[in-house]
């Protein structure tokens, strides 16, 4: 199901997990858990945000799932996710604790996110979290609104303080961790520091 978590990772060149000393530092294997504690704290604004849109109408429902399920499932693949070094593991779908079951359908790109790709990811997310709300507020629904932008903040803040500053995915714009521990891992991943080095 997921990555077995003793063995190093597809762009690793250490022989083994065993006395990293980046193991507490970054978040190179996932399992149930982690793709538990994500759901948990995504799907309030999510399931608040659809039947709200349901309630207002099909059509802006729709809009929103239609937008939310091509983001997730293919463009946040394409901008973000194939520069992350989990997707250089084996196999045809991703099994991090944010994209779980995502196809990938492109090749490993493991140089930086342009600019275009970082405006697109984060255009994105901005609108899959912000259009409810929005909704909320145009058609004056203040306590749906309030609960929508506390439980959205709330996901934000869980994530970064929990997951951000430890994804080893440097290339993503909301990535948090330090760059101590940066170095350290891109010194026991050399192709992502010459890919790095390529792009400067």
């Amino acid at each position: 199901m997921f990555l077995d978590p003793e063995a190093p990772i597809a762009t690793c060149i250490r022989p083994s997990c065993e006395n990293c000393a980046l193991a507490s530092r970054l978040h190179c294997h996932f399992n149930d858990k982690d793709l538990g504690a994500f759901l948990a704290s995504v799907m309030p604004a999510f399931i608040l945000g659809g039947i709200g849109l349901y309630r207002f109408g099909v059509w802006p429902f729709g809009l929103w799932v239609a937008f939310s399920l091509s983001y997730f499932g293919l463009i946040e693949i394409r901008v973000m996710c194939s520069h992350c070094p989990h997707y250089a593991e084996e196999g045809n779908s991703l099994k991090c604790w944010a994209n779980y079951g995502s196809p990938k359908p492109w090749r490993y790109r493991p140089g930086p996110m342009s600019r275009a790709e970082t405006v697109i990811f984060l255009a994105g997310l901005a609108f899959i979290f912000g259009y409810p709300a929005a909704v909320f507020l145009w058609t004056s629904q203040w306590l749906w609104a309030a609960l929508e932008i506390v439980f959205v903040i709330a996901f934000f803040a869980r994530t970064e303080a929990g997951m951000c500053n430890r994804c080893m995915n440097f290339n993503c714009p909301l990535n948090r961790v330090d760059q101590a521990t940066r170095l350290a891992f891109l010194k026991q991943n050399p192709l992502l520091e010459e890919a790095r080095k390529r792009e400067a």
